[in-house]
């Protein structure tokens, strides 16, 4: 069951998958539409979730589940990252790769390996104005 994204408490359940590349307006329209599909039908045994989807930057797709209506179980999780997956092969991106970085440098948003970011960073050819993008976060809060 969806609920507007700025409906959701600080305390909600977040999941942010970082996209390796920037969506078009149109692919953001169709994966708006998919998770909002997907989002209607999700279920913890057979309770409806209360869950929203936002797209920042045309970059992310990040999940919000209200805990506090029903919880997840291990059965909804998995469902929902088989729907993730659905999307990479469908728009052809990698979402579910925790090896990458994303980080905003200037006026862009880059998206590398980890490895190539800590080689940079030791070159120093990544200043230190640069916002390294936090994919971890477990709720609306943080």
């Amino acid at each position: 069951m969806k609920i507007p994204f700025n409906k959701l408490s600080n305390d909600a359940r977040i999941w942010i998958y970082p996209s390796n590349r920037k969506f078009s307006d149109k692919e953001c329209l169709e994966i708006r539409g998919l998770c909002d599909d997907f989002l209607d039908k999700w279920t913890a045994h057979n309770n409806l979730l209360l869950a929203s989807i936002d797209i920042p930057y045309n970059r992310f797709i990040v999940i919000g589940l209200q805990t506090d209506f029903n919880l997840p179980t291990g059965c909804s999780i998995d469902s929902s990252v088989h729907f993730i997956q659905s999307l990479e092969e469908t728009f052809k991106i990698t979402l579910l790769d925790k090896m990458n970085v994303t980080f905003r440098n200037k006026n862009s948003i880059d998206h590398i390996s980890l490895k190539e970011f800590r080689t940079k960073a030791k070159e120093k050819k990544v200043n230190s104005d640069v916002i390294v993008f936090n994919n971890l976060v477990q709720n609306k809060m943080e």
